[in-house]
């Protein structure tokens, strides 16, 4: 009996490995069998529309959508043989559910997928082809999901519809529509065309399908059609839209042209004048001229900014906050850094490209000076001439066209060609420091930024990415003037010299995704000195 039970840890053991050895077994089969335990495909979709009526009694069944495509081609069949027509609001169109148009019952659904789907498999077995299971419920109905889905969401970018609107000859009709709830029925507005997404949401509502059954049963049946037509088409399998691979081959176009809709080029942001009026305006921050043309140039789509409808901002989003903007009011709305919909959240994080992120991303924290004030997008209300005139939106855009201006430093002749900094000469030579190289690489990197233009109003902006508290002036104070030999212990947060010099430089390097001089070899800046000799300072022009 001793001898048994000193036994049961071994067994134990021995059948862990075995456990470990048949899925290892099984992973090595996915290779070789589709559809085997742990297939990772695009096409994988799970039947559980029982599930609408109650628990599910046993695990959904995952169905291989793009496999049982292929094998009804292979007998000159298509999607009509498992998805019915039904009446559309405008036209005919193939239903997304399997062998009917309506969910009657639990009983029904069961039915007709266990007669139509095993049916189907006997005929093929008859025929001696390969086919699904015909009699043993686990083989559908699995613990272990037969294959994992890689699905990835299909965006509709500008590029794609564009070539959708060239295609379709800008005959938008054939894709927006509106709800007309009088006469319960379908109707295109001209002109206020908007995102798929403002009406179909996540999940079906009321009399609105969800944007996933919508866009199936409008795209699919528009590329089946064009097919039908010998015509150019996009996919009809889920693999076409939903392969991360097969959606980097999409053709992309250059140069998109805007979507004609009679937006405006220039929007004067400014709360609604029935929440406020033109006096007490006046004694706020003052209004926002906003380039509204150039922005969408910038952006794939227009959810960018309108992230529920393509009305005015302020229809939703009120001073105090509605119902309709969550409560969010206008101010947080276009001020809130943490999300990409808001003004100053979009803003902070193209500072992190690469060409601006080592002057912003590294020495933003506690910089003080006047290019973060509010009047670089706020206009000063007091003068009155962008509220008293009958169209805002023409002083909004002399505004703009006043600010704009291409990123611009000192004179060359005022920038020292090198600097020689001294730190460390006691056990290294002095870091000679491309001075200028630096201050003109800064400059074209941001030279055809948008953002740059507008908000690098003064000269001497690139000059602050290194001398941060400082005015930029052509002689400014020397590093040294804040920064100590040792740190201050008064102020703990503001490093050494030491720390400075490595801290700003590395750091930008790193931020820029400039590779070279490697930060963990000190030689690449610094030269052994042979003889020590100690020397301090803070860096000084060569010569």
């Amino acid at each position: 009996m001793r001898r048994r039970r000193s036994m049961l840890p071994w067994a134990v053991m021995l059948c862990a490995i075995a456990v470990v050895s048949f899925h290892a077994t099984a992973a090595q089969e996915t290779e070789e069998c589709p559809g085997s335990v742990g297939e990772i495909r695009a096409d994988v979709l799970t039947i559980d529309v029982s599930g609408v009526f109650g628990d599910l009694e046993r695990p959904a069944v995952v169905f291989l959508h793009d496999s049982h495509t292929d094998a009804l081609e292979k007998k000159n069949k298509d999607c009509n043989t498992c998805h019915l027509i039904e009446k559309g609001p405008q036209k005919d169109r193939l239903s997304p559910k399997f062998k009917r148009l309506k969910d009657i019952s639990r009983d029904d659904v069961m039915d007709i997928y266990h007669t139509e789907c095993m049916g189907c498999h006997r005929d093929l077995s008859a025929d001696g082809e390969k086919s699904g299971p015909v009699e043993i419920c686990g083989e559908c109905h699995r613990d272990r999901p037969a294959a994992v889905s890689t699905r990835q969401p299909m965006g509709f970018d500008r590029s794609l519809h564009f070539r959708h609107s060239r295609a379709h000859e800008d005959k938008c009709e054939r894709c927006h529509h509106e709800y007309d709830k009088t006469e319960k029925k379908l109707f295109y507005a001209k002109e206020k065309e908007g995102s798929c997404r403002y009406c179909h949401k996540e999940v079906t509502e009321e009399n609105r399908i969800s944007l996933r059954l919508a866009s199936h049963i409008s795209c699919i049946d528009c590329h089946r059609t064009a097919l039908t037509e010998k015509k150019v088409a996009g996919p009809v399998k889920c693999v076409g839209c939903h392969d991360v691979k097969k959606q980097q081959l999409i053709e992309k176009v250059k140069d998109v042209p805007r979507i004609g809709r009679k937006q405006p080029d220039i929007v004067l942001i400014r709360p609604d004048k029935q929440d406020i009026d033109e006096q007490e305006l006046a004694l706020r921050t003052g209004p926002v001229p906003f380039d509204h043309k150039t922005h969408e140039g910038k952006n794939e789509t227009c959810r960018v900014c309108h992230h529920a409808s393509l009305d005015s901002c302020d229809k939703c989003h009120t001073l105090a906050g509605a119902k309709d903007g969550k409560e969010i009011r206008l101010e947080t709305a276009m001020h809130q850094v943490g999300s990409k919909r808001s003004c100053l959240g979009c803003h902070e994080i193209s500072k992190r490209e690469p060409s601006c992120s080592g002057c912003h991303v590294f020495m933003e924290k506690g910089r003080k000076n006047e290019t973060s004030s509010c009047f670089q997008c706020h206009l000063s209300a007091l003068k009155g001439t962008v509220l008293s005139t009958e169209k805002p939106e023409i002083a909004a855009e002399e505004a703009l066209r006043s600010r704009r201006a291409p990123p611009d430093t000192h004179r060359d002749e005022d920038i020292p060609e090198k600097v020689i900094i001294k730190e460390l000469v006691d056990k290294y030579e002095g870091v000679e420091f491309p001075h200028r190289k630096i201050i003109h690489t800064l400059i074209n990197n941001i030279k055809d930024n948008t953002l740059a233009s507008y908000f690098h109003v003064e000269k001497n902006t690139p000059c602050r990415s290194c001398h941060h508290n400082s005015p930029g002036d052509v002689k400014p104070p020397r590093c040294v003037s804040c920064h100590g030999k040792p740190f201050d212990e008064a102020d703990l947060l503001r490093p050494g010299m030491k720390g400075a010099y490595h801290q700003q430089c590395i750091g930008c390097h790193k931020a820029m995704g400039i590779e070279k001089p490697n930060a963990t070899d000190c030689t690449e800046c610094h030269k052994e000195r042979t003889k020590p000799e100690k020397v301090f300072s803070g860096g000084a022009p060569a010569g």
